[in-house]
């Protein structure tokens, strides 16, 4: 397994591409912006773009992926109740002050406890509500490390604001107190924004979980 994070835009979203070394599927994680970069990563390991999947729809985590999905083919997936967001992509790029990016057919919608599956590589669906009514995080076992994309559900230290469109504290405490928590200490998590974190030292030491 080969995974790399680009963190692209002016939001710094971190664009996760996680491919299969052998069979060279790959699949791509909130295209956000800078796609040339994104193919440029695809490109220098002959990667074959199956999936892009978008652990939510605000325009910092899918902005590109029109643009994405045009040059690759790649089949776009996100939970329903996030189409609202992606509809609004540009009264998203309005309010910042930012050109509306193109929209493209939404392939498949995605159903908590769903796998996704590209090469050998297979990844569980998990619906973790708040952030957004949408929100996705995907596992991805491995028999070295096991991976959590957590998008904007949980940050080191942090979680997703809610105070956006549709945001719901209580229902992203749950989400992670009942679906991430469950995971074991050592689990990775790489999430849409900032440095990569653990279970374990979120734990010990994320105030919004410790204090909820």
């Amino acid at each position: 397994m080969i995974l790399e994070t680009l963190t692209v835009g002016m939001f710094q979203c971190n664009c996760i591409i996680v491919g299969d070394e052998t069979t060279k599927d790959a699949i791509v994680i909130d295209p956000g912006d800078e796609v040339d970069r994104i193919l440029g990563v695809l490109s220098k390991h002959q990667f074959k773009c199956r999936w892009i999947v978008h652990t939510h729809t605000h325009i910092d985590h899918a902005g590109g992926t029109a643009a994405l999905q045009k040059a690759t083919g790649g089949r776009v997936a996100l939970h329903e109740k996030d189409v609202f967001l992606y509809d609004n992509l540009g009264m998203q790029a309005s309010l910042f002050g930012m050109p509306a990016p193109d929209r493209c057919t939404i392939d498949e919608f995605l159903r908590d406890g769903q796998s996704v599956s590209w090469g050998n590589l297979e990844a569980q669906i998990l619906h973790t509500p708040g952030h957004t009514p949408g929100s996705l995080c995907l596992h991805l076992p491995d028999n070295k490390k096991t991976h959590l994309f957590s998008g904007d559900t949980l940050f080191m230290g942090s979680i997703g604001r809610t105070d956006l469109w549709g945001g719901d504290f209580d229902q992203e405490m749950g989400s992670i107190k009942n679906k991430l928590l469950k995971f074991p200490d050592e689990t990775i998590v790489l999430p849409g924004h900032g440095p990569a974190t653990t279970i374990g030292q979120e734990r010990r030491s994320n105030p919004f979980i410790l204090n909820y």
